[in-house]
């Protein structure tokens, strides 16, 4: 934590005093992520959490002796913990106010009891202890002192220490080291907010310059590449170390006409920096003359050649320039940061507001229809609301709000929680239809007129007339919409929010019954929202009435489905205080209950769970809810037998799972465990959502595994046979689709004989079945004997016929299916029977290119396995001038799956002349210049194969294709190098290629290959080699002869 607080931490010094955190967005987000941090540290690492400090952490507290319970000893004026170290002397010491804490287990305790000042805690805590590390494992490991602060350092300083407990000291440092690093890559995402030049438009421009550098005197510069080939999640190459300083990446920049350059971009622009040290490892980041706009601009000031060979390219370039800058960004939006005065603002602005958004990059996923959402990780997809939500338009809004609940409003707004970033899905308003109002002549039936009397009565009555009213009014269908809209259409919604305002309890709770009945109309939550009843909803939360505490938490469960509704729970700190609720049963104060579940307890933590489930489908939220300390909570309510409470928690869990640092957290806190045990329940909506909840988390292997060994395969397989609840089948069949991406969980699922049974859902389901159920058996069908069964099953027919559809998700995971059961040939002659091959080659022109790729991967196993391939592809009228065109492709997936498919194409004599005369060598030439292993892989096997038809050999050398083809050698890829070799061995067949290869140093290289343990790699390898020296010695003989 030591490097962050000096690196990254915004510090001022008041006066002449201490220097003390700053007031920001980014010293409040590390507070918040190290609080987590210190708070799971008891339970994720018990053995560390007793470990004694060096030095006691001291600092002056703002906490009461009272405010500490059992566990320690308490008196007037001092607090002595119960636990001691070896010399008797206690981990926790309050002397009001000087407190001092030796472990992180009492740390983890006392921001438990801190509850709502445990920021002010964690904020006096660093501020008297600038460097925490020195004082936990002693003054070796000080962070402030030396800039060499890597974890092998500090391994070196344990190794050689002589404390018996040197084991724990060095989980201890990693564990803060991993801490270190964890909030220097979380302060990125906040400066990245600030960036004018961002990394996606440096991007850009150096892809754009690599098209237009090589050798020849056309060319705009001889090389340009960055220095460090790791890309990190923001877009940046530079280390995070100085991405604090906005540095995104480094250049080096090879140009005819000057020495080579070495660049750094920043968000304020680019500048040359000081080069390469004399060791050649690292840069000398200082900046050496001015900053310029972009790279463009400064290579063309450097570099005569640059300027006057762009002004040939000029117009080529421009347009790949203005085509590269307009292409829809795929990456989602940043996180808007919201004001408090724009939150009041959204929420009291009554006409729609319309937001532009950009087109948001998916995922592909399963089509769970049924739900708001299912991945948000790639990314924060838009949570709309559902068709019944949205036939109504608030009312123009009220101007008699009663000036006491304006002020409660007001003074709510004044203390919000801190407001987090606005997710795009978050900060756009909802589309709000027409309000359908009731007609002054409509026959309306007498309830509607008894309503609208006692609403006069809750108007004018002193207290005992509103509680009468307000029983009087519970006694009315309130379920019913001709009931709901009465209460509104005459004023009643703002008394009833007026009441909640009251000292009167009584009044509270009726008020607080009759909205939690009439809010589940979408126009009536709207209503609410507009009028400010959230923030008053919120307040209730701190009541210690519990049958308050539950009402209110109902009511904002009902309120919260739409986007400003969550939205302004949030902003008004509703997401802290609900998640309070969640752990009610015990307080720091009290002596433990003798159990959790106590029956108020248990009704208090539902209900909040109920709110936090309504709130979680925004990601703020969820980001909210985890900072909260939510994840722990619900951990231990998931350990109850009260269904009623369980449904809410997995729903709640299963909303947020989504997001990575959930599911790690779920792994850390052995929810899988409980998810799989409930499984096994007879309540179908608990089963639904457990399923729901594997599924999102089962993206990790070891999550799978823990599925596995939990027993949770087992009941998966044996409720694919419930068919009669849609929705659940829909979540079962996705878990079992995420389940089989390991191989051990396939052999389970064939021990449970689940693939007979997918096999069978083929037909007659919904789409958001099928596509998990085809997904389920495309992983299973990388298996030979699950191949044999699909097809014994008679399951290739009906995987066939799904290839006619129009849904995307569907398509992708039927092409996956179907070739992966053509590597088989009896099934692939099953295939060919029903037309399947021409059905995969026509979604080769399906718009959506994850469509494509899939279509051309399923097609290679289908002409390996084919009978008769070569003419079975010519029969296919347009096919191969298709199949060509499509390296055209922007997309990396599309063309490395064509690469693949060219290369079995090119198998057969007669299409290889075909696909040669269709131009197939310089459009596979063009893409040689690619970093991408899988691309260079499947490129390389198709230039080998070309090879083999007239002049392709020569053609290829003409167009550039051989220079690039040695850099391939370099890559780490194993496949890279066996197919590179392959293409070089035919390409040597020509002498000019050869002397290409030789000047760009593939004779080094070939000779380290020659002595790989693949043997197809050393043949073609020194093959190559044998035509060059071959070449080479010719010349020698012709000069000398």
């Amino acid at each position: 934590m030591g490097v962050t607080l000096t690196k990254s931490a915004q510090w001022t010094a008041a006066g002449r005093g201490p220097a003390t955190l700053e007031v920001t967005p980014l010293n409040e987000a590390i507070l918040q992520e190290i609080i987590v941090f210190v708070e799971s540290f008891l339970y994720m690492y018990p053995r560390e959490a007793k470990f004694v400090f060096v030095e006691p952490l001291g600092w002056k507290t703002s906490l009461e002796p009272l405010a500490f319970g059992s566990g320690y000893v308490i008196s007037e004026k001092t607090v002595k913990s119960e636990e001691v170290d070896k010399n008797g002397e206690p981990l926790l010491f309050l002397s009001v106010p000087q407190i001092k804490v030796r472990s992180f287990g009492q740390l983890s305790c006392l921001l438990y009891i801190a509850k709502d000042k445990k920021l002010k805690e964690a904020q006096a805590c660093l501020e008297a202890n600038r460097d925490p590390v020195v004082k936990i494992l002693g003054s070796d490991y000080s962070t402030t002192k030396r800039e060499d602060s890597s974890a092998l350092r500090i391994l070196d300083k344990i190794i050689k220490d002589d404390d018996p407990e040197h084991e724990i000291k060095t989980n201890i440092a990693m564990l803060i080291q991993q801490m270190d690093m964890h909030l220097l890559n979380y302060s990125l995402k906040h400066i990245s907010l600030e960036i004018r030049l961002n990394p996606s438009a440096i991007k850009n421009d150096v892809e754009l310059l690599q098209r237009y550098s090589g050798k020849g005197e056309q060319t705009v510069l001889e090389s340009i590449e960055y220095t460090s080939d790791y890309e990190f999640s923001n877009g940046c190459r530079a280390p995070p170390w100085r991405q604090i300083h906005g540095e995104m990446c480094y250049v080096l920049v090879k140009p005819h006409d000057v020495e080579a350059l070495c660049i750094t971009c920043s968000t304020e622009g680019v500048f040359l920096n000081g080069g390469k040290t004399d060791d050649a490892t690292e840069i000398n980041y200082e900046r050496k003359g001015k900053i310029y706009k972009d790279l463009i601009t400064i290579l063309r000031e450097k570099s005569a050649t640059f300027s006057k060979n762009m002004a040939k390219q000029g117009n080529t370039f421009n347009e790949e320039q203005q085509k590269e800058t307009f292409q829809p960004d795929e990456a989602p939006k940043k996180e808007e940061v919201t004001t408090k005065a724009d939150a009041e603002k959204s929420t009291l602005q009554m006409n729609p507001i319309n937001f532009v958004r950009n087109p948001i990059g998916k995922r592909l996923e399963p089509s769970l229809n049924w739900k708001s959402t299912v991945d948000l990780k790639d990314h924060r997809s838009s949570g709309r609301d559902t068709q019944e939500e949205k036939h109504a338009r608030i009312e123009k809004g009220r101007s008699s709000v009663v000036s006491g609940r304006m002020q409660s409003a007001r003074k709510a707004a004044d203390k919000p929680e801190e407001i987090l970033s606005e997710s795009s899905s978050e900060s756009e308003e909802d589309e709000e239809p027409p309000d359908h109002r009731q007609e002054a002549n409509a026959d309306l039936p007498s309830e509607y007129w008894q309503i609208q009397k006692l609403v006069k009565y809750l108007k004018g009555g002193n207290q005992t007339a509103t509680v009468i009213a307000l029983c009087s009014m519970r006694d009315f269908n309130l379920a019913q919409e001709t009931c709901q809209l009465a209460i509104r259409d005459v004023g009643g919604l703002e008394v009833l929010i007026n009441l909640l305002d009251t000292d009167e309890v009584k009044c509270k709770i009726g008020s607080l019954k009759i909205l939690k009945e009439i809010s589940h109309n979408p126009q009536i939550r709207r209503n609410i929202v507009d009028l400010g009843g959230l923030p008053i909803m919120v307040n209730i939360l701190d009541s210690p009435n519990k049958n308050l505490k539950c009402l209110a938490a109902e009511t904002i469960a009902n309120v919260a489905k739409f986007r400003r509704a969550r939205q302004a729970v949030r902003q008004h700190g509703g997401i802290t205080k609900l998640v309070a609720l969640l752990d009610c049963g015990r307080s720091p104060s009290e002596p433990p209950q003798p159990s959790l579940y106590e029956t108020r307890d248990v009704e208090v933590a539902r209900c909040g769970a109920q709110a936090l489930w309504s709130c979680s489908t925004s990601y703020a939220n969820k980001e909210a809810i985890r900072k909260a300390g939510g994840i722990p909570l619900l951990a231990r309510l998931l350990k109850t037998s009260h269904e009623d409470m369980l449904i809410p928690v997995v729903g709640t869990l299963q909303e947020c799972a989504s997001e990575e640092n959930y599911r790690a957290a779920i792994k850390a806190e052995r929810i899988i465990e409980n998810l799989v045990k409930n499984l096994n329940s007879a309540n179908e909506q608990l089963q639904e959502h457990c399923a729901m909840a594997i599924y999102q988390c089962a993206e990790d292997e070891e999550t799978r595994d823990l599925v596995r060994l939990h027993g949770g395969l087992k009941p998966l397989a044996s409720l694919l046979s419930k068919t009669d609840n849609k929705e659940r089948l829909a979540a079962v069949t996705g878990a079992i689709w995420k389940c089989a991406i390991s191989k051990e969980n396939v052999t389970k699922f064939r021990e449970y004989r689940a693939i007979e049974t997918l096999v069978g859902l083929l037909s007659d389901q919904p789409e958001e079945v099928l596509v998990n159920v085809v997904g389920a058996l495309g992983e299973c069908c990388q298996e030979y004997e699950n191949r044999v069964l699909v097809r014994k099953c008679g399951g290739i027919q009906p995987l066939v016929s799904l290839l006619v559809g129009i849904n995307q998700s569907l398509l992708v995971n039927v092409t996956k299916a179907v070739g992966a059961c053509a590597v088989e040939p009896e099934s692939m002659m099953i295939i060919d029977r029903l037309d399947g091959v021409r059905l995969l080659w026509s979604l080769l022109k399906n718009p959506h290119p994850d469509v494509k790729a899939s279509a051309a991967w399923a097609l290679c196993p289908c002409i390996e396995n084919a009978k008769d391939a070569g003419e079975m592809v010519r029969s296919f009228v347009g096919g191969l001038e298709l199949v060509v065109n499509l390296l055209k492709s922007d997309n990396k997936e599309v063309l490395a799956s064509v690469c693949a498919a060219i290369t079995n194409i090119a198998k057969d004599q007669e299409n290889l002349a075909v696909i040669t005369d269709h131009g197939v060598v310089p459009l596979l030439s063009k893409l040689a210049n690619t970093n991408n292993d899988k691309l260079r892989r499947h490129l390389a096997e198709a230039i080998a194969r070309c090879c083999m038809w007239g002049r392709n050999r020569v053609a290829f050398g003409e167009y550039k294709a051989v220079a690039p083809l040695v850099r391939y050698l370099k890559s780490d890829d194993t496949n890279v190098h066996r197919a590179t070799t392959q293409a070089l061995y035919q390409l040597s067949e020509d002498a000019n290629n050869c002397i290409t290869m030789h000047e760009n140093g593939a004779v080094k290289l070939l000779l380290d290959m020659v002595g790989s343990p693949d043997q197809s790699l050393q043949e073609a390898a020194a093959g190559c080699i044998s035509n060059i020296r071959r070449l080479a010695l010719a010349t020698e003989k012709a000069r000398y002869a």
